[in-house]
């Protein structure tokens, strides 16, 4: 007798916001050691609603609302840790991110090594991440590469729903700590098909959004629909073929992945909101141009914000790129 075919996985249009919150929900579910806290994460259930409806799930043991202290949140979420607890630590916005870097820098990553691994540091810190949503400032800022450069430190910035709540799934369970950036723009504007049942995304791995064969586009975070856009015209105007790999982690780095990509294209631009000087779209180049400098053939261009603060928000279209100075440094490329 032929065995039955399983039955597919059940899946529902989520944006990405709604996909963070499944992710969140699950994983209190199933483990009694993961515990949220943050600025308004309880009874507002947090000020994009990433956290609506757990604390009244899960009550306010599990679903802490903290002072306004980011330093506090992040001090004792690595104690929880430490003790045997899974904390997802919530700073409401990217830009009171630097409040943190004392915990971070000089506990979060050190903390296994220090204790030649007798201690571990399991938790996630979550913030919304980019610009284009008309905040004020130190609301819109793009802080990944303080992040990146402190060793033991994991550092995922998903682009879709779907993404979105495998990768953060992933985090939560890891053993290390992971710093975990949710694209602010993309909260509502990123739709897509969820499945309902727990899943994990792999840490570590990026994702080929389209393969092409003359030009790589590099990016994460909400930069991935930038690209797409300028990857849309790139081939209707210029009849290019355009690879766009979404890494998804920026640490752990999927160089494979890179190093394969522009292998195959000879080509490579490298899109991000963070002003290049000292960003991580600089030491993607650096690393191709050690790794992979004779399989290039044009310069490696970089489309990032400008050596200067995140404007307010009358400016900031002018700050971030989009898909037009992608396509003018893909065409700089394409034509070296």
């Amino acid at each position: 007798m032929t065995p039955a075919a399983a039955a597919p996985a059940k899946t529902r249009t989520r944006n990405l916001v709604q996909a963070v919150n499944e992710a969140l929900d699950l994983a209190l579910g199933a483990d009694p050691r993961v515990m949220i806290l943050g600025e308004d994460v309880g009874r507002n259930g947090g000020v994009f609603r990433a956290t609506d409806g757990l604390w009244k799930k899960y009550g306010d043991a599990r679903v802490v609302d903290t002072p306004l202290a980011e330093i506090g949140i992040m001090g004792c979420a690595i104690g929880l840790a430490v003790d045997g607890l899974r904390p997802v630590a919530e700073i409401q916005f990217d830009g009171f991110l630097p409040s943190v870097l004392d915990q971070v820098v000089c506990h979060l990553g050190r903390l296994r090594s220090r204790t030649r691994g007798r201690m571990s540091v399991p938790l996630v810190l979550r913030a919304p991440h980019g610009g284009l949503i008309h905040a004020p400032e130190h609301h819109s800022e793009s802080p990944e590469a303080y992040f990146c450069h402190t060793p033991g430190i994991k550092v995922v910035i998903p682009s879709t729903p779907y993404d979105a709540k495998g990768l953060l799934l992933a985090a939560i369970a890891d053993p290390d700590p992971v710093v975990f950036f949710e694209p602010k723009r993309l909260y509502r504007a990123a739709v897509g098909e969820v499945p309902e049942a727990s899943y994990t995304v792999p840490i570590g791995k990026a994702r080929v959004v389209k393969e092409g064969t003359d030009l790589t586009i590099l990016t994460w975070g909400a930069m991935t629909e930038t690209c797409a856009k300028a990857v849309e015209r790139l081939e209707a105007e210029d009849k290019a073929s355009v690879e766009l790999l979404d890494l998804r982690t920026l640490t752990p780095l999927d160089l494979d992945a890179v190093l394969a990509s522009v292998a195959k294209t000879g080509r490579c631009v490298i899109a991000h909101e963070a002003p290049n000087t000292g960003s991580w779209a600089a030491e993607l180049s650096a690393l191709i141009a050690e790794r992979g400098l004779l399989r290039l053939l044009a310069p490696v261009q970089r489309v990032g914000g400008w050596d200067a603060r995140m404007p307010l928000f009358r400016l900031e279209q002018y700050y971030i790129p989009d898909a037009d100075r992608v396509t003018l440094a893909a065409r700089r490329a394409l034509s070296f």
